[in-house]
Formats: C-alpha cells, sequence, structure tokens
C-alpha cells in the first residue's frame, strides 16, 4: 500500500472542508430561498462599484464557469434579485447588476450567513481563523 503524500492529504481533507462548509452555509440560506452561490454572486455584486460586474468577472470570483453564472443568474432575473445592463464599454456583453430587491434580501441573508460562519469558526481562536485565512490566501 502506497503512502498519500501531505500535499495529497491536504487537497483531499479540504474538498471535504469546502463540500461540508457549503451544505451547512446552504441550509442556512434555503431560508432566504437562494444557495450558497447565489449569495456569492450576490455578495460579489454587493462589493462591486455601482454593484455592476461583468458575467466573466462574476464566474472568476465565484470559481465557476461563465455558462454556470449565465445558468444561475437567469432565475435570478425573473425573480428580480439581479438585472440586465448594458455594457457601455461593450455593446456585446451585458451587465449583471444587483437590484433593490436584491440588496434588501443580501442584507438579511447576510445576517444568517455570519451566523453560520461564526458557527463553523467557534472551535477557532481568532489568531488561528487569522493564520487559516492567510495561509488559504497563499494558496489561492
Amino acid at each position: 500500500m502506497s503512502q498519500i503524500s501531505l500535499s495529497s492529504t491536504f487537497v483531499i481533507q479540504h474538498a471535504l472542508l469546502a463540500s461540508r462548509i457549503s451544505k451547512r452555509v446552504d441550509n442556512h440560506l434555503s431560508v432566504h430561498g437562494i444557495s450558497f452561490t447565489e449569495y456569492m454572486i450576490m455578495h460579489h455584486l454587493a462589493g462591486a462599484a455601482l454593484k455592476t460586474m461583468r458575467r466573466i468577472e462574476l464566474a472568476e470570483c465565484v470559481g465557476i464557469s461563465a455558462s454556470g453564472v449565465t445558468r444561475l443568474i437567469a432565475p435570478m432575473e425573473k425573480i428580480k434579485i439581479v438585472e440586465k445592463e448594458a455594457n457601455p464599454r461593450d455593446a456585446r456583453q451585458s451587465l449583471v447588476k444587483l437590484s433593490e430587491t436584491g440588496q434588501r434580501l443580501y442584507e438579511e441573508a447576510s445576517v444568517s450567513f455570519a451566523h453560520c460562519a461564526d458557527g463553523l469558526s467557534d472551535n477557532l481562536s481568532e489568531q488561528q481563523l487569522a493564520k487559516l485565512i492567510e495561509l488559504s490566501g497563499n494558496i489561492l
């Protein structure tokens, strides 16, 4: 039986951690009618200049394909969480904008998200959490 490398163990453990975090956050956000990925899209839009981004930028921020973002945004647009906006720099591309309804939903969901995040990290000291964030940032 071959031994698995430390880096391989890290990747496997990190993938399991990411999956468990995603499921737990999804459960907390489901009361708002959104998924963790939809929340992440709203989070990046809320932090963007004019609350507007190109789809390809959103895809990079959320870690999914551009077509995945398009599939996610379509139902969000139908229920008025996001809006399409013309891109003044490139008529071939539209922009995605967080609507007023989306902003309110994001603010409400952020309370649930923060509560969930606090629960996930309550076994870590602030120093440990800061170090974990720093080390994760070195990989990303």
